[in-house]
């Protein structure tokens, strides 16, 4: 045996009913953790869940419809990550902190997804579509909400305790957004790309609190 050779993984002649969709998604959520929407290669995925490629066109015709189930799960994800932020802010009864807590909260998930899983953030966001209308339960976390929605969610919250005025609500979410965003993308593959983890955790605790006292 060529010791050189790369082993494949046996090719499975058949799938319960499902299951083959299944494997071919996380076989391309983990291509794209690993490299980004690029890395997802309809025949990688087929070779990683050990089908023949022709097998995969039964669920996936082509490799865009395999990037966007992907961008789709990337996108949930983010969500997740996002409520899980939210979740361990602490209850307070004084409101108005707590929906300034909620808020930077959102952002920090945010931030924190983008810097730990940076190959599925950049497939999240490699095809531009409306997503403040975007109603697919494929790209919500568990509330039932997609990243825009959760944070056009805390905006209303500061809105309602009168931290926001509501004649500086409209179009906040795309100013938040873009600060954040441009922050995260910005220590991924920018200028901050060499920063430590104590300057990035300080200056995303600066942008967050820049964007609230600016809205």
């Amino acid at each position: 045996m060529n010791p050189q050779k790369k082993s494949s993984p046996p090719v499975r002649k058949t799938f319960h009913h499902g299951n083959l969709r299944k494997a071919l998604l996380e076989a391309g959520i983990e291509l794209a953790r690993d490299g980004g929407p690029q890395a997802v290669v309809l025949r990688e995925a087929t070779r990683r869940a050990g089908v023949a490629p022709n097998a995969a066109y039964r669920h996936f015709s082509s490799h865009g419809e395999l990037l966007q189930a992907v961008r789709a799960a990337a996108i949930s994800l983010l969500a997740r990550a996002m409520e899980t932020e939210i979740a361990a802010v602490p209850r307070s009864k004084r409101l108005a902190e707590s929906a300034r807590q909620v808020f930077r909260a959102v952002g920090r998930g945010y931030l924190k997804f983008a810097l730990n899983e940076s190959g599925l953030f950049r497939t999240a966001f490699s095809v531009a579509d409306p997503v403040e209308d975007d109603a697919d339960a494929a790209k919500t976390g568990r509330s039932g909400l997609n990243p825009f929605q959760l944070l056009a969610r805390a905006l209303d919250r500061l809105v309602s305790t009168g931290v926001l005025p509501q004649s500086r609500r409209a179009g906040a979410e795309y100013l938040a957004w873009s600060a954040v965003h441009g922050l995260a993308y910005l220590i991924i593959e920018g200028p901050l790309s060499g920063a430590s983890d104590k300057e990035i955790r300080a200056l995303s605790e600066r942008v967050l609190k820049m964007v609230e006292n600016g809205l």
